[in-house]
């Protein structure tokens, strides 16, 4: 039985992907800063380690076969765009740490989680963007901190094959949904955001959409993400390679979408000031293609069914704990 680590492994992306290799058949170590906050730990053991400390690096990485490295302080736009320093600071001591621990333990073979992120900001001005194709990376000038980050990783990866002879998978994300992940609180993304805030509109009410809505972007479901991410890890290739949806679509017409799922009458999109970073974004899934045959399948309106019906759920239910405690209060 292969032996693996999941970093990360407490956050929405890591958890569904610990549960994905627990049906495969390996022994699975969870490490996290925390438990998944909405699922039970499907790992075989999981251990609350800071990847930022290098001795808790260490333990993390003892005695496995592959790591997929999942950690970072990350979240929605919101928190990106405004925290670039705390950002920078942790995911690379985390990046830094888990890699160069992967190292010393012998781990066989090392997945690094990157981000579209990484891409030039130029290249992503117009809402009708070109699909970014992985060559597109260079000359670099990514948007933020994060984008930073996650490029200086990548090349970290490279180079600890080439000196080290570790060899390492660098995955791309693009834009990440499904349930059972943050839906609130600041570190949302898009999609759960819409999804809450069309669950907490009463009929006729509103929803607010970050600038005018006209920003573009392309949605991978989770179930796609992590079977990505596995091929990629089992795969030869070396080179980073996108992972999402080439279907491109604004941020307006993913709240009516989102409406579309909840049946709700009468709700109207209500456009504030916020950020919303780059115009227009999309995948190039040719090389991903190429490489695997493979790649992502589940349409945005398959996926945003049970990721609605989650996330207005939790909404629901919180609804209910608040009212209890009102009465209590009142009594």
């Amino acid at each position: 039985m292969q032996r693996v680590l999941v970093t990360g492994a407490g956050g929405f992306i890591g958890h569904h992907l610990v549960t994905f290799l627990k049906e495969r058949g390996y022994w699975v170590r969870g490490v996290d800063l925390k438990y998944p906050e909405f699922t039970e730990v499907d790992a075989d053991e999981f251990e609350l380690l800071d990847l930022r400390r290098r001795d808790d690096a260490l333990v993390a990485a003892r005695g496995v076969d592959e790591v997929y490295a999942l950690a970072a302080d990350m979240g929605g736009m919101g928190f990106i765009s405004s925290n670039h320093a705390t950002i920078l600071h942790n995911n690379a001591l985390i990046n830094l740490h888990t890699i160069e621990a992967a190292r010393l333990n012998g781990v066989e073979r090392y997945l690094y989680s990157s981000s579209a992120c990484i891409y030039p900001e130029h290249l992503q001005a117009n809402a009708d963007v070109a699909p970014l194709r992985e060559e597109d990376a260079y000359p670099a000038n990514p948007q933020d901190a994060y984008g930073w980050e996650k490029l200086i990783s990548e090349r970290l990866c490279e180079y600890y094959t080439e000196e080290h002879g570790l060899p390492t998978r660098s995955v791309r994300f693009h834009n990440v949904y499904g349930p059972y992940g943050t839906y609130d609180g600041g570190r949302e993304k898009a999609p759960a955001a819409l999804c809450r805030k069309v669950a907490e509109a009463e009929t006729g009410g509103t929803v607010e959409i970050w600038g005018d809505g006209e920003q573009t972007r392309s949605f991978c479901y989770v179930t796609d993400c992590v079977e990505g991410i596995y091929r990629i890890m089992q795969s030869d290739h070396a080179e980073p390679l996108n992972l999402g949806t080439d279907r491109m679509i604004t941020i307006n017409e993913l709240a009516w979408l989102v409406i579309e799922v909840s049946s709700k009458q009468g709700l109207r999109l209500e456009h504030v000031e916020g950020p919303q970073g780059v115009r227009g974004r999309n995948s190039d899934n040719s090389k991903l293609r190429e490489v695997l045959g493979w790649e992502p399948g589940i349409s945005l309106e398959d996926g945003l069914v049970p990721t609605y019906r989650w996330i207005a759920e939790q909404v629901e239910r919180r609804a209910g704990r608040e009212a209890e405690v009102g009465l209590l209060y009142s009594a």
